[in-house]
Protein backbone atom coordinates (compact mmCIF):
# COMPACT_ATOMS: atom_id res chain seq x y z
CA UNK A 1 0.00 0.00 0.00
CA UNK A 2 1.33 3.60 -0.80
CA UNK A 3 0.80 6.14 1.06
CA UNK A 4 0.26 9.88 0.31
CA UNK A 5 0.73 13.02 2.00
CA UNK A 6 -0.40 16.59 1.16
CA UNK A 7 1.86 19.26 0.93
CA UNK A 8 0.51 21.70 4.02
CA UNK A 9 -0.88 24.53 2.74
CA UNK A 10 0.80 27.70 1.84
CA UNK A 11 0.88 30.59 5.04
CA UNK A 12 3.44 32.93 3.52
CA UNK A 13 3.01 35.09 0.47
CA UNK A 14 -0.96 33.86 -0.08
CA UNK A 15 -4.08 35.41 0.08
CA UNK A 16 -6.25 34.00 2.60
CA UNK A 17 -8.90 33.41 -0.25
CA UNK A 18 -5.79 30.97 -2.16
CA UNK A 19 -5.51 29.06 1.07
CA UNK A 20 -9.23 28.34 1.26
CA UNK A 21 -9.24 27.53 -2.38
CA UNK A 22 -6.49 25.02 -1.75
CA UNK A 23 -8.27 23.75 1.08
CA UNK A 24 -11.83 23.42 -1.07
CA UNK A 25 -9.93 21.47 -3.57
CA UNK A 26 -8.68 19.21 -1.06
CA UNK A 27 -11.72 18.60 0.63
CA UNK A 28 -13.16 18.10 -2.88
CA UNK A 29 -10.83 15.51 -3.51
CA UNK A 30 -11.61 13.61 -0.44
CA UNK A 31 -14.91 13.43 -0.79
CA UNK A 32 -14.72 12.19 -4.03
CA UNK A 33 -12.21 9.35 -2.68
CA UNK A 34 -14.81 8.64 0.04
CA UNK A 35 -17.63 8.61 -2.53
CA UNK A 36 -15.30 5.85 -4.49
CA UNK A 37 -15.05 3.73 -1.83
CA UNK A 38 -18.45 3.49 -1.09
CA UNK A 39 -19.22 2.56 -4.51
CA UNK A 40 -16.69 -0.53 -4.68
CA UNK A 41 -17.91 -1.64 -1.28
CA UNK A 42 -21.31 -2.66 -2.08
CA UNK A 43 -20.06 -4.62 -4.99
CA UNK A 44 -17.83 -6.79 -2.84
CA UNK A 45 -20.64 -7.11 -0.49
CA UNK A 46 -22.90 -8.44 -3.05
CA UNK A 47 -20.10 -11.12 -4.06
CA UNK A 48 -21.24 -12.67 -0.71
CA UNK A 49 -25.06 -13.12 -1.34
CA UNK A 50 -25.55 -16.55 -2.74
CA UNK A 51 -25.78 -19.77 -0.41
CA UNK A 52 -22.26 -21.48 -0.02
CA UNK A 53 -23.05 -24.97 -1.33
CA UNK A 54 -19.22 -26.37 -1.23
CA UNK A 55 -18.04 -26.00 2.35
CA UNK A 56 -16.62 -29.69 3.71
CA UNK A 57 -18.63 -32.51 4.76
CA UNK A 58 -18.92 -35.14 8.10
CA UNK A 59 -21.39 -37.47 8.68
CA UNK A 60 -23.12 -37.43 11.63
CA UNK A 61 -25.75 -39.47 13.80
CA UNK A 62 -28.03 -39.35 16.30
CA UNK A 63 -29.34 -43.01 16.87
CA UNK A 64 -29.95 -44.56 13.79
CA UNK A 65 -30.68 -41.53 11.95
CA UNK A 66 -27.93 -40.39 9.63
CA UNK A 67 -26.95 -36.77 8.87
CA UNK A 68 -24.85 -35.40 6.49
CA UNK A 69 -23.72 -32.26 7.55
CA UNK A 70 -21.82 -29.39 6.09
CA UNK A 71 -18.83 -27.89 8.05
CA UNK A 72 -19.13 -23.84 8.92
CA UNK A 73 -15.94 -23.61 10.33
CA UNK A 74 -13.97 -20.30 9.72
CA UNK A 75 -15.74 -16.73 11.00
CA UNK A 76 -16.77 -15.89 7.53
CA UNK A 77 -18.20 -19.79 6.89
CA UNK A 78 -19.96 -19.01 10.47
CA UNK A 79 -21.36 -15.75 9.55
CA UNK A 80 -23.14 -17.05 6.41
CA UNK A 81 -24.29 -20.21 7.31
CA UNK A 82 -27.18 -21.40 5.69
CA UNK A 83 -28.12 -18.11 4.14
CA UNK A 84 -29.47 -17.58 0.81
CA UNK A 85 -30.68 -21.45 0.58
CA UNK A 86 -33.79 -22.14 -1.00
CA UNK A 87 -33.71 -25.55 -0.52
CA UNK A 88 -32.01 -28.20 1.56
CA UNK A 89 -32.55 -32.01 1.78
CA UNK A 90 -34.44 -33.03 4.90
CA UNK A 91 -30.79 -35.27 6.38
CA UNK A 92 -28.52 -32.51 5.58
CA UNK A 93 -27.38 -29.68 7.89
CA UNK A 94 -24.86 -27.01 8.63
CA UNK A 95 -22.63 -28.13 11.66
CA UNK A 96 -20.89 -24.54 12.84
CA UNK A 97 -17.67 -25.11 14.56
CA UNK A 98 -16.31 -22.44 16.98
CA UNK A 99 -13.34 -22.19 18.56
CA UNK A 100 -13.89 -22.75 22.56
CA UNK A 101 -17.18 -23.20 24.16
CA UNK A 102 -19.35 -19.96 25.12
CA UNK A 103 -22.82 -19.25 24.61
CA UNK A 104 -23.73 -19.43 21.08
CA UNK A 105 -26.90 -17.08 19.82
CA UNK A 106 -27.83 -17.21 16.37
CA UNK A 107 -30.65 -15.16 14.04
CA UNK A 108 -32.23 -15.82 11.01
CA UNK A 109 -31.16 -12.91 8.57
CA UNK A 110 -31.48 -13.65 4.96
CA UNK A 111 -32.03 -17.50 6.08
CA UNK A 112 -34.99 -18.53 3.88
CA UNK A 113 -35.53 -21.82 5.57
CA UNK A 114 -37.23 -22.46 8.75
CA UNK A 115 -34.53 -24.16 10.77
CA UNK A 116 -34.04 -25.60 14.32
CA UNK A 117 -30.53 -25.47 16.31
CA UNK A 118 -29.20 -27.58 18.17
CA UNK A 119 -26.99 -26.55 20.67
CA UNK A 120 -24.25 -29.15 21.27
CA UNK A 121 -21.69 -29.73 23.89
CA UNK A 122 -18.40 -31.16 23.41
CA UNK A 123 -19.25 -34.92 24.01
CA UNK A 124 -21.74 -34.59 21.13
CA UNK A 125 -24.71 -34.39 23.90
CA UNK A 126 -27.28 -31.47 23.12
CA UNK A 127 -27.99 -29.11 25.46
CA UNK A 128 -30.89 -27.46 24.00
CA UNK A 129 -32.81 -27.23 20.58
CA UNK A 130 -34.23 -23.98 19.38
CA UNK A 131 -36.88 -23.68 16.67
CA UNK A 132 -35.87 -20.48 14.42
CA UNK A 133 -38.30 -18.62 11.83
CA UNK A 134 -36.92 -17.49 8.34
CA UNK A 135 -36.00 -13.96 7.94
CA UNK A 136 -36.21 -12.84 11.81
CA UNK A 137 -33.35 -10.90 13.87
CA UNK A 138 -34.67 -13.39 17.12
CA UNK A 139 -31.86 -14.17 19.15
CA UNK A 140 -31.29 -17.93 19.69
CA UNK A 141 -29.18 -18.93 22.29
CA UNK A 142 -27.73 -22.00 23.89
CA UNK A 143 -28.38 -22.33 27.77
CA UNK A 144 -24.98 -23.42 28.34
CA UNK A 145 -21.27 -22.93 26.81
CA UNK A 146 -21.10 -24.87 23.41
CA UNK A 147 -18.40 -25.06 20.31
CA UNK A 148 -21.28 -26.58 18.13
CA UNK A 149 -24.23 -25.80 16.28
CA UNK A 150 -25.94 -28.27 14.45
CA UNK A 151 -28.71 -26.38 12.34
CA UNK A 152 -31.71 -28.68 10.65
CA UNK A 153 -34.31 -28.40 8.68
CA UNK A 154 -37.03 -27.41 11.18
CA UNK A 155 -39.11 -30.20 12.73
CA UNK A 156 -36.48 -32.54 11.80
CA UNK A 157 -35.30 -33.01 15.44
CA UNK A 158 -38.87 -33.80 16.82
CA UNK A 159 -40.03 -36.02 13.64
CA UNK A 160 -36.90 -38.56 14.71
CA UNK A 161 -37.79 -37.99 18.65
CA UNK A 162 -34.69 -36.46 19.23
CA UNK A 163 -34.02 -33.55 22.10
CA UNK A 164 -32.19 -32.35 24.56
CA UNK A 165 -29.76 -34.88 26.00
CA UNK A 166 -29.73 -37.16 23.25
CA UNK A 167 -25.73 -37.49 21.90
CA UNK A 168 -24.43 -37.18 18.39
CA UNK A 169 -21.67 -39.28 17.45
CA UNK A 170 -19.05 -38.55 14.63
CA UNK A 171 -15.61 -37.17 14.01
CA UNK A 172 -16.14 -33.60 16.03
CA UNK A 173 -17.40 -35.89 19.52
CA UNK A 174 -14.86 -38.28 19.41
CA UNK A 175 -12.49 -37.63 22.65
CA UNK A 176 -9.01 -37.46 21.72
Amino acid sequence: MTAFRAAPPPTTGTTRLERLDCLARRATCALGLAMLAGLTLPAVATAQEGPQLNLQRIELTAGMHRIDAQVAQAPQERQTGLMFRKEMPQHEGMLFVFEQASQQCFWMKNTLLPLTAAFVADDGTIVNLEDMKPQTLDSHCSTKPVRYVLEMNQGWFAKKGIKAGTKLAGAPFIRK
